[in-house]
């Protein structure tokens, strides 16, 4: 149960950066005071969950709420 709750507790403080504009992985960790590769996990787990979208711009990603996620998230 412990590490369900710290994932919901990161996943939280990731979606409320990407809200203030913060839109990549090196940006949202800094931020959040979280890895990359934990920041890219969680990301890849509110992918699956139409949440957030992905805009490849070279190597990095462009990652945001989408309008499914914003609907779910503050309904």
């Amino acid at each position: 149960m412990r590490n369900v709750s710290r994932g919901l507790a990161s996943r939280t403080k990731i979606i409320e950066i990407m809200e203030k504009g913060k839109n990549n992985i090196p940006e949202i960790g800094e931020k959040a005071g979280l890895s990359q590769s934990c920041v890219g996990y969680h990301l890849k787990l509110l992918l699956k969950q139409r949440v957030v979208a992905v805009a490849q711009s070279g190597r990095t990603g462009r990652w945001t709420l989408t309008k499914y996620g914003q609907e779910k998230l503050f309904s």
